[in-house]
């Protein structure tokens, strides 16, 4: 796997990766998104698209202009409603006439518990939602879209947002925001759902995947590897969480200032909100529980008729 510095392609100009699949960098850099947004070109005839990206007239003509003369863009695929990944489907759509594929709309695959908090008014804490986004077609988990010379399939991976999804073609998966090789994804409630994200690592470990393509970053040469990393960090993130709840009850604010110690202030509420999202998977599995109503500002106890895992 390419060391982060390593990874600084030109925006706008596209990158032979393998026989038929090209990138296109989006030109929006930021702490959250990289260098930029991924955007995947496959096939060599009727072409997929993969990722979009932000709105952005740049990006849209840097795409068209990557499209031969013997091509057609046949496929849009939104792996998830972030601004930074869908909102140009719709312009690229309008320009090709080919349909956006994805999931759902902004709030589906949204699990239970954070539509409780989100209705509660839990809101913001992530990258922005693209709350206009509708697909032309929705995609289930497991549907195969096909082209003269590639056939992917739709993968949902919910747990960075609800209605995420990753993308199979052969030993190749297309991770979106779900395992990127410079960061570990951003799970923030309501849109981010820890006990999805887990689930979701843990299905694709199942698999056998040569290198996976995030939706930021260089491309991830050994996909095992950084799965079981990104399991046991958050294990650890868990253990850090529990270990202090032994001694006394804490809030996600105070937890995240005892376990974030060499953080900035400015991104102590990201930390935050990272924390709360292990609080309300711990509480799903009844090893803690809030004092009182469930909400981002409740304190956090040790669940008393828990067992302790070994």
């Amino acid at each position: 796997m390419q060391a982060p510095d390593d990874f600084n392609p030109q925006t706008g100009v596209p990158e032979v990766l393998e026989p038929g699949l090209r990138r296109i960098l989006a030109p929006n850099p930021s702490p959250m998104t990289y260098r930029g947004t991924n955007t995947y070109l496959i096939g060599t005839h009727d072409l997929a698209v993969i990722d979009p990206g932000p709105k952005d007239a740049r990006h849209l003509q840097a795409i068209l202009d990557a499209v031969a003369p013997d091509q057609s863009i046949s496929h849009i695929l939104v792996s998830h409603s972030h601004l930074d990944h869908s909102p140009l489907a719709r312009d690229l759509s309008d320009a090709t006439g080919a349909p956006i594929y994805a999931f759902g709309g902004p709030v589906a695959g949204r699990s239970a518990v954070m539509a409780q908090l989100a209705e509660a008014g839990l809101a913001g804490g992530g990258e922005g939602i693209d709350q206009g986004f509708a697909p032309d077609v929705c995609l289930a988990d497991g549907d195969i879209l096909r082209g003269s010379d590639w056939e992917l399939e739709a993968i949902h991976t919910p747990g960075h947002l609800g209605n995420h999804l990753a993308f199979g073609w052969g030993d190749i998966c297309f991770t979106a925001d779900h395992v990127m090789g410079w960061a570990s994804s951003l799970v923030s409630p309501p849109d981010g759902d820890l006990t999805d994200f887990m689930a979701s690592c843990r299905r694709l470990a199942a698999r056998s995947w040569r290198v996976f393509y995030p939706g930021h970053g260089a491309a991830i040469d050994d996909p095992a590897g950084r799965l079981d990393w990104l399991i046991a960090h958050r294990l650890m993130r868990e253990a850090a969480i529990l270990d202090i709840l032994r001694k006394k009850a804490a809030t996600a604010a105070t937890l995240a200032r005892t376990i974030y110690t060499e953080t900035p202030a400015a991104l102590l509420p990201a930390a935050e909100r990272n924390v709360f999202a292990h609080l309300v998977d711990l509480t799903s599995q009844s090893r803690i529980q809030p004092v009182g109503q469930l909400s981002v500002d409740a304190q956090f106890q040790l669940n008393p008729d828990a067992r302790e895992s070994p």
